[in-house]
């Protein structure tokens, strides 16, 4: 009994986190460039003295979904979108370099090119300062013109160059935070051939259709798995009761 109880109670645990880990996918949907989180489930023996025979379900995300989003046009100056593959390089708040698809750009109260989350987008000698200006614009190649005050409108100035990467998606992790970064922290050169699409946003990958019917699967699988576990139970006492008769 203790065998089909314990494979029940790691299941239903498992399951549980599987539902966490769907319904954070779930509530980014609407979330710029967010890339969904796998996960799956396979069975692991128990090691100890004697033979390994308990198992145990468990849980584990083997990967990222990096299925492009789809590309909204917004007209404003500041949304770029990433055609195709690649990432824009960020600052992240330990001062480290990660990488994002969120191309919801703004300038900081400092003139710092910033993320909508308040991210400095790196440049090709660090973060991107903005000069007052009546007009910005970023190029294909990432190419970030100003017209200077009191400039003519046939005026620009380039001021810096978005750090474009393609990174091999094998080798990227997911952090908490959303952003992506090399092993170990690793960094990445700047790739010419990334290119953005200006004045569009990329959406998340989530597909709300699929997550809703994962969300009912995973919550059948647990009734299943407590089920298991209550006749489990009514299967001990019944062995109790019927050793107390003899």
């Amino acid at each position: 009994m203790d065998r089909m109880l314990y494979i029940g109670m790691s299941g239903a645990k498992e399951t549980l986190l599987a539902q966490a880990l769907n319904n954070h996918n779930l509530a980014n949907v609407s979330t710029t460039g967010f890339r969904a989180d796998l996960s799956q489930a396979r069975s692991m023996p128990v090691f100890g003295p004697g033979l390994p025979s308990r198992a145990y379900a468990l849980s584990e995300r083997p990967g990222i979904d990096f299925t492009p989003g789809p590309i909204q046009t917004t007209g404003r100056d500041l949304d770029v979108a990433i055609r195709g593959r690649g990432f824009i390089a960020v600052q992240a708040p330990d001062g480290s370099e990660a990488y994002t698809r969120a191309g919801d750009l703004a300038i900081s109260p400092e003139g710092l090119l910033v993320t909508g989350t308040g991210l400095p987008v790196l440049g090709e000698g660090g973060p991107i300062t903005v000069p007052p200006a009546q007009s910005l614009s970023i190029g294909s190649d990432g190419t970030v013109s100003i017209i200077p005050l009191g400039q003519a409108a046939n005026t620009q100035a380039a001021v810096d160059r978005i750090k474009l990467v393609n990174p091999p998606l094998e080798e990227l992790e997911k952090g908490e935070d959303g952003l992506f970064r090399g092993p170990g922290g690793a960094t990445y050169p700047a790739d010419a051939a990334v290119t953005l699409v200006s004045g569009a946003l990329e959406g998340s990958n989530v597909s709300p259709a699929q997550a809703l019917v994962r969300m009912i699967e995973l919550s059948r699988q647990f009734e299943l798995q407590v089920k298991a576990m209550k006749t489990a139970q009514e299967n001990d006492e019944a062995t109790a009761r019927l050793l107390r008769i003899g």
